[in-house]
């Protein structure tokens, strides 16, 4: 059931942008701030630990590639993983550049979650804001049902079909570790990018920091 989570939750984000839309993002903005923290610190109860104590030094390598992969990605998906999309008008022809980037990005971030929970909690959380912009991104470019229905349901099924290669795949289960460290470092990107760009002009206030201190508690509780 926990691996379903991260598919049940973009659709949940998709059926919020259909049904509501807010003019004020500040309750995005929270979500992210959350979603970020708990992504954080369930990268340091779950990954960090396991590669360092099963690997040896060039996981670091294989961790700033998954950076530099995340930044490529981001130039693609214009930093909807992290709120940074606008709206440009009605488009003739569909976002594949974007659409591709956030569904590799899915992807490869469900290759190591049949061996983490936290971490499924994790993408889980992170999935429902980044699918209700990507929907009301569709939306407002005035895609047609049935097109964004289609592209959303892709969506959700990336995670899981990561999951599913890496039970299905033996090569995958064979470099699991330096995988997981790759996908360490493009999570770690994405929530550290979360956490600082969620606050305006990099300024903290006691509402987020009280929302990332109970994302990262949340974490290590679980």
């Amino acid at each position: 059931m926990n691996l379903l989570l991260p598919f049940l939750m973009v659709i949940a984000g998709a059926g919020a942008a259909y049904a509501i839309k807010p003019k004020d993002k500040t309750g995005i903005k929270m979500l992210l701030t959350f979603s970020g923290a708990f992504l954080l610190a369930a990268v340091a109860v779950e990954y960090l630990p396991e590669i360092y104590e099963s690997g040896d030094e060039s996981m670091g390598a294989y961790l700033l590639l998954g950076v530099f992969i995340q930044i490529i990605l981001e130039f693609f998906s214009k930093g909807a993983e992290h709120g940074h999309l606008h709206v440009q008008g009605k488009s003739k022809s569909f976002p594949w550049l974007l659409f591709v980037s956030l569904c590799i990005h899915a992807f490869l971030e469900g290759i190591p979650l049949q061996y983490n929970d936290t971490m499924v909690y994790g993408i889980a959380i992170h999935k429902l804001p980044v699918s209700f912009i990507l929907t009301a991104f569709l939306i407002s470019s005035r895609y047609s049902i049935a097109k964004i229905m289609v592209a959303v349901l892709f969506f959700a099924s990336m995670s899981g079909i990561g999951t599913l290669s890496a039970q299905q795949i033996g090569v995958l289960n064979d470099y699991m570790l330096p995988i997981k460290s790759v996908v360490t470092g493009i999570v770690l990107h994405v929530s550290t990018t979360l956490i600082l760009e969620s606050s305006d002009g990099h300024k903290f206030n006691v509402r987020k920091v009280i929302l990332m201190i109970a994302g990262a508690t949340l974490a290590f509780l679980i």
